[in-house]
């Protein structure tokens, strides 16, 4: 069932306790589970059929793993966003963790930011993912050079 998860849209192996991608299927979560993944952080909506699960939070608990979701506009991502996203990698670290969004863009911009401002990666290098997944748009821009410049 690996395979079967590499093969999810967008599906990055950002360290060996990290993978990140666009909407997982239902059944991808058990295979999650069984790969040792122990918590999916989902960035996306819930409320968007096209890109959301009936009920992710019930599949994602059903394969036991934690659930966290914080829902990011894609035309308004927020500090608090991200503070939030962090915060929840942050208490994850060190533990195999599942990160997704719609199409994995969402997820690629943050995991870059907090690889800069959290773990004190090269800001190139941190955003690696992101710029094989996508080229942010002018929103993603702004917000992106916006909280890089907020740093200490």
């Amino acid at each position: 069932m690996r395979d079967a998860l590499h093969a999810i849209k967008n599906f990055r192996q950002a360290s060996p306790e990290l993978a990140t991608s666009g909407q997982p299927r239902s059944e991808h979560f058990g295979a999650m589970a069984d790969a040792g993944y122990v918590a999916v952080i989902n960035l996306a909506l819930h409320n968007d059929p096209g890109y959301s699960l009936p009920d992710e939070p019930g599949d994602v608990r059903g394969a036991k793993m934690d659930y966290i979701h914080i829902p990011v506009q894609f035309a308004n991502p927020t500090a608090t966003d991200l503070k939030t996203f962090m915060d929840a990698m942050d208490a994850y670290r060190g533990k195999n963790v599942w990160v997704h969004c719609a199409a994995n863009m969402r997820v690629s911009a943050f995991l870059g930011l907090y690889r800069v401002l959290r773990q004190g990666w090269d800001t190139d290098l941190a955003f690696e993912i992101m710029k094989g997944v996508w080229e942010p748009n002018n929103v993603w821009t702004a917000f992106i050079v916006g909280a890089l410049k907020s740093r200490p």
